[in-house]
């Protein structure tokens, strides 16, 4: 004989059904046997500018390429923290320290010498302002010839390898680094 069913709350309905709802994604960022793709995973480790600089300086931008995070710190300590897109590849990727040598807002885009090479297509430049401009709104040129630290007007590619080599931001936050970065501001890529 078969028991008659047990009422069940909306509670434990609600519970039960969020869970199950959960379950799926959660076992699915975790598992390793998903075909070699890396998934997004939202966490970063904050790093102590005291553990890469000697002294705060007119600033810091460091530049996490594994977490894909800028912690920007200006010289009276106040620090943020901004989502990137990075290199594609190690290759692409450059690392260590350098400086913020001159700014430019709305800055013209121009195909780096390699660049025309794998893409003898891509224009010899793009305007500032132009939608398609890879650069975005403004851009931070760094002491290391063809490195930027920019926005860009494809958002798709933040939090992602997406880059030839450069550090990109959304529009608006690089906006604002932008205004709190004087230049001679030290910069690491780590």
């Amino acid at each position: 004989m078969t028991e008659p069913p047990k009422s069940i709350s909306r509670r434990s309905l609600l519970v039960a059904t969020a869970t199950a709802l959960a379950a799926p994604s959660v076992v699915l960022a975790q598992s390793s046997g998903n075909g070699g793709v890396r998934r997004n995973v939202s966490s970063f480790v904050l790093h102590d500018w005291q553990d890469h600089f000697e002294s705060i300086g007119k600033g810091i931008l460091l530049s996490d390429t594994n977490t894909r995070v800028l912690q920007h710190w200006t010289a009276d300590g106040k620090m943020r923290v901004y989502p990137t897109s990075v290199p594609l590849t190690d290759e692409l990727t450059k690392r260590g320290y350098t400086t913020v040598v001159e700014k430019r807002k709305n800055p013209s885009w121009r195909p780096t010498p390699s660049m025309r090479e794998r893409n003898p297509e891509w224009p010899l430049v793009i305007e500032g302002g132009a939608p398609e401009n890879p650069l975005g709104t403004r851009a931070l040129y760094l002491s290391w010839t063809y490195y930027r630290i920019h926005g860009t007007q494809d958002t798709r590619k933040i939090g992602r390898r997406s880059s030839n080599g450069c550090i990109g931001l959304f529009n608006e936050q690089i906006e604002e680094v932008y205004e709190r970065t004087p230049i001679g501001t030290q910069v690491k890529l780590i």
